[in-house]
C-alpha cells in the first residue's frame, strides 16, 4: 500500500510522523552502536582481528558468503509509526504471554532483568530506555518497538513485546510483490514453477539480500513486506553475525551501515573535503585509528529501477531474471553516533575501493 504523504495527513498524523522520523534517527544511532561498534570493541578484546566487509558484499546481487562470528551483535527489531492492528495477530506473534512485562521478562533464559527492570524504561523518551533495549536485543526472534495506544493525548513509543515471529510464507511475500510489480495477476505459480522460484529469489534482491542468506535476514524481509500493506510507517533494521551488517529496510529502500578501514592517504583527503584538520576529522569521524589506517562508519543506500517499480500502464509484463532491481544511490562516510555536530561525507568507494 502506498505511505500517505504529508499533504493527506492530518495534522496530528503530521505530528505523529515528525516524531517517527527523530525517533527513527535516534534508533539508527543506538543500533548502530550496538551491531557495529560493539561488535569491533569485542573482537579486540578477545584479541582477535575485525572481519571488515568487502566491497564486493555491497554490490547489488553480491552472492558472498562467510561463517557466523560470535563476537558480531545480531537482532533483529522492528519499528512502526502507529500500532499494529488486531488483525495481524494470526501473523504476527504478539501475545500477552510475549508482551514486555516484569513477569514475561523472568522466562528469559539469555538473562535475568527482573531486578532492573520498571515498566517506564519501555518508552523510548525514559533515561533507561537504552539499556533495556541493549539487553532485549540478546533475546531471539524480533524485538517490537511502536506507538503506545493507551497515550492518546500524545505519540509515547513504547518497546511492546519480546521474541515477535512473523509467521508469513515467503512464497506469499514474493507473491504480493509481484503482483504490486505487475509480474503476476494473482497467483505466484500461475506462470510456473520456474517463474514462481525466480520470483522469490528477486524478493530477496528487492530487499538487498542474497536469495541463499540465513533465517535472521530472511525473517527481517517478510517482515519488511508483510508491514507494506498498511499506510503507516515501518522500518525493520536486521544486523547479521554472517554479513556484520547493520541493514535498514524502511519506506525509504535498503540502507547498510558497515564498518570500513579508511586509509591514510583518503583519511588526508576527506578531511580536506570536510574542510577539518586532520586530528580534527580523526576524532570526529572515526572509531579507531592505527598507525596505516582508521576505522570508520560507511553508509551505502540502494534505489530501485523500472524492473522494480510497478509499471507506469499497470499492465502485466513479463520477467526479466537476469535484469537487477537495485543499484547504489549513496556512499557516505558516516559519523559515529558521538558525533552529532558533523555532516555525512560521500565517499565512493564501492565500485572502486580494495577488494572491490
Amino acid at each position: 500500500m502506498p505511505k500517505l504523504g504529508r499533504n493527506e495527513l492530518s495534522w496530528d498524523e503530521r505530528v505523529r510522523r515528525y516524531a517517527y522520523y527523530f525517533l527513527r534517527d535516534e534508533l539508527d544511532g543506538l543500533l548502530i552502536q550496538e551491531a557495529l561498534i560493539e561488535s569491533y570493541r569485542t573482537f579486540k578484546a578477545a584479541g582477535k582481528e575485525y572481519p571488515f566487509v568487502s566491497m564486493r558484499e555491497l554490490k547489488p546481487r553480491a552472492k558472498m558468503s562467510a561463517p557466523e562470528y560470535q563476537e558480531q551483535g545480531h537482532f533483529i527489531l522492528i519499528f512502526l509509526e502507529d500500532t499494529l492492528p488486531p488483525k495481524t495477530k494470526k501473523d504476527i506473534r504478539v501475545f500477552d504471554s510475549n508482551k514486555i512485562t516484569k513477569e514475561n521478562l523472568g522466562h528469559l533464559a539469555e538473562f535475568d532483568l527482573r531486578e532492573l527492570f520498571h515498566q517506564k524504561m519501555r518508552f523510548f523518551e525514559d533515561r533507561d530506555f537504552s539499556c533495556l533495549l541493549k539487553s532485549l536485543l540478546q533475546a531471539d526472534y524480533a524485538l517490537l518497538l511502536q506507538k503506545d495506544p493507551t497515550v492518546k493525548a500524545r505519540h509515547r513509543y513504547a518497546l511492546s513485546h519480546f521474541h515477535v515471529r512473523i509467521d508469513w510464507p515467503v512464497a506469499d511475500a514474493a507473491q504480493d510483490l509481484a503482483q504490486e510489480l505487475r509480474y503476476i495477476a494473482k497467483d505466484l505459480y500461475e506462470k510456473g514453477e520456474r517463474t514462481a522460484e525466480v520470483l522469490q529469489q528477486k524478493l530477496y534482491e528487492y530487499y538487498g539480500f542474497y536469495h541463499m542468506v540465513g533465517g535472521r535476514r530472511t525473517a527481517a524481509l517478510v517482515a519488511a513486506r508483510y508491514l507494506s500493506q498498511f499506510d503507516f510507517l515501518s522500518t525493520v533494521y536486521v544486523s547479521s553475525s554472517e554479513a556484520r551488517t547493520l541493514f535498514r529496510l524502511s519506506e525509504a529502500g535498503v540502507s547498510k551501515y558497515v564498518l570500513i578501514q579508511v586509509s591514510n592517504q583518503d583519511i588526508e583527503q576527506l578531511a580536506q573535503a570536510a574542510e577539518m584538520n586532520e586530528q580534527d576529522f580523526i576524532s570526529a569521524y572515526l572509531i579507531d585509528r592505527a598507525p596505516d589506517v582508521g576505522v570508520g562508519l560507511f553508509l551505502v543506500t540502494y534505489t530501485y529501477n523500472e524492473h522494480s517499480m510497478p509499471p507506469q500502464d499497470g499492465k502485466l509484463r513479463d520477467l526479466s531474471p537476469d535484469y537487477p532491481w537495485l543499484k547504489v544511490d549513496s556512499q557516505l562516510l558516516f559519523p559515529p553516533p558521538t558525533s552529532r555536530d558533523v555532516r555525512p561525507i560521500p565517499y565512493s568507494i564501492v565500485y572502486t575501493g580494495p577488494s572491490s
